[in-house]
């Protein structure tokens, strides 16, 4: 049984703006975040990919993985997710192809099916054509580029390499809040990340749907499940009640159609919610881990007994950057511990 003692835990940041930031200032908390994170014994760091969302700074991710790196020595880096629905593998597989290049053996590529964004910018991201293969032919096509000798048009006319990029082998991952995502990770046996931090109901049967389906392949011989859960940790369980307002404030926003930046904490949230969108916020963000040390350490150890992970990736959005990363070396200490 997984305990948090042999549990590696990572961070997911989707460089957060906050109220009064910008993206300037949140991409240098990001590469700050991630020395320390380093420092603390994290495992790896990804960064989210979203578009025309006023909340996050890490659209571009690639470019920003690569900054993240360069910083960084040993902690692996990737994408958590690339939304490869908007990009022809090919690309993808020579950006990725780049970054192993440049920093072998840190890099990962995780990949996300959802649009990431609205379906208005998803179309201008995505301009469709018909005919365009779907997710599954997609990503057959990226693994021929990084695993193999590159793909061939189909009448055989023309060879396609990936250059960087070919056979590289860079780890992929599935991400994902369903089951589809969950099952084709299984049937194709690579690592999957369940998206805990926001789409929690469905959790415990997709775990389940990927290990009941995995198959053993070339990427990995047995089941890999990384939950992702919303962290919020500080001294005192008081202060981390105080500081996981804003975490709220974003879903209570989210709920009323209204993203917005990350928003300073409040005393009581009751005056900014009804019980029906209460209700709603709180079935996003059941699994969320908030408390003191102590606390912190045994919601850790539940959720790790409950669903078996084998990694925990903590998504943490505070607005004070100073309080976020104490967030972070509370939850490492706790491991540690």
């Amino acid at each position: 049984m997984n305990n948090i003692a042999n549990t590696p835990i990572s961070v997911l940041d989707p460089s957060p703006i906050i109220e009064g930031g910008s993206p300037e200032i949140s991409l240098k908390n990001t590469l700050d975040l991630a020395k320390k994170a380093e420092q603390w014994g994290y495992k790896r760091f990804w960064l989210a990919e979203h578009h025309n969302w006023v909340g996050m700074a890490s659209s571009a991710s690639p470019i920003v993985i690569g900054r993240v790196a360069s910083v960084t020595e040993k902690m692996r880096v990737g994408s958590g997710a690339l939304l490869l629905s908007h990009y022809s593998p090919l690309s993808v597989a020579e950006q990725f192809g780049t970054l192993e290049t440049l920093f072998p053996g840190r890099i990962d590529l995780g990949l996300g099916r959802a649009p990431g964004t609205d379906r208005y910018t998803a179309n201008v991201l995505r301009q469709r054509v018909a005919g365009e293969p779907e997710f599954p032919e997609r990503l057959q096509e990226l693994i021929a580029y990084l695993y193999g000798s590159g793909t061939t048009m189909r009448n055989g006319s023309h060879v396609f390499h990936a250059i960087p990029g070919e056979k590289t082998e860079v780890p992929i991952w599935l991400l994902g809040s369903s089951l589809y995502s969950a099952e084709l990770a299984g049937m194709l046996g690579l690592p999957f990340s369940f998206a805990g931090h926001f789409a929690p109901g469905n959790m415990m049967e997709a775990i389940k749907v990927y290990r009941d389906n995995f198959r053993p392949s070339e990427f990995l011989q047995s089941p890999y499940v990384l939950l992702a859960v919303q962290v919020v940790a500080a001294d005192d369980k008081q202060e981390a009640q105080r500081l996981a307002t804003s975490m709220y404030q974003k879903f209570l926003l989210l709920t009323q159609g209204k993203p917005a930046p990350i928003q300073p904490p409040v005393e009581n949230m009751d005056r900014l919610w009804s019980a029906n969108e209460r209700k709603s916020v709180e079935e996003q963000l059941f699994t969320s881990i908030i408390g003191d040390p102590a606390g912190v350490k045994q919601q850790l150890q539940e959720i790790i007994v409950k669903t078996g992970a084998n990694e925990i990736m903590a998504h943490t959005e505070i607005f004070d950057h100073q309080a976020r990363l104490r967030s972070y070396e509370i939850l490492a200490q706790s491991i540690q511990r």
